[in-house]
């Protein structure tokens, strides 16, 4: 299949055209200067996959947790594309992305974001099974659900930048658990590929047109609205 592939929840972006059989990804650490960047490298993996955009047959992206710049960002762009060329698009939980390289390791997958504020975006997932669900956690209830997981080793998907942010957070409130935070992560765009094929496949519906990014935190304006009522 034809696909386009993004990931815009982080400051690091990705974006991955597959052509069939073989694939282009491009990542961007460019902080801010995203919305400047990510048309221009859509249309790069496009170009070096061999496709147009009017050949894309779906698009996967990261529907959050994450940025809420970096997400609008990126359902923007897709919601764009998607009326060039009729593609279904299909959002997956960033979270679940990034822990999807490691679910037949036979461990249990942590996969998490720093979500300032001395918090986490976070998930647990044991074969795929939910250990607990994905939330926006401080840091001492996020220890306090590990601690009573009773797992002795636990593998961190998610940014390298953030697992080290986690485990400095964790030092002192999570006792006798083994991090496995591997150096080097797998591109998520190849996730997205799997993931919103099996959903083709399973014939699961795509984003409606009025389905957006899923934050799991409110935003400040809308934390403001809820302590005036």
């Amino acid at each position: 299949m034809k696909g386009l592939a993004l990931d815009t929840s982080i400051t690091k972006i990705s974006i991955a055209a597959k052509n069939d059989d073989h694939s282009v990804t491009a990542s961007y650490d460019i902080g801010m200067k995203q919305s400047e960047t990510l048309l221009p490298a859509i249309s790069y993996v496009l170009e070096k996959a061999g496709m147009t955009a009017a050949e894309i047959e779906y698009t996967a992206i990261c529907q959050g947790p994450g940025s809420f710049t970096g997400l609008r960002l990126g359902y923007a762009a897709v919601k764009a594309l998607e009326c060039a060329s009729k593609a279904p698009i299909y959002g997956i939980s960033t979270l679940k992305a990034n822990a999807y390289p490691y679910n037949t390791m036979g461990k249990p997958v942590l996969a998490l974001i720093d979500a300032k504020k001395d918090r986490f975006y976070a998930g647990a997932w044991l074969n795929e099974k939910e250990l607990f669900p994905e939330g926006d956690y401080p840091y001492e209830k996020l220890a306090e659900l590990i601690n009573n997981s009773c797992e002795k080793e636990i593998i961190l998907a998610g940014p390298v930048g953030d697992c080290k942010v986690f485990l400095e957070a964790m030092s002192s409130l999570i006792n006798d658990v083994t991090f496995i935070s591997p150096c080097v992560k797998p591109a998520v765009t190849d996730s997205l590929f799997i993931l919103a094929e099996e959903m083709i496949s399973n014939k699961l519906p795509p984003l409606q047109e009025y389905d957006g990014p899923v934050y799991l935190r409110a935003s400040e304006a809308e934390e403001n609205i809820s302590k005036t009522k």
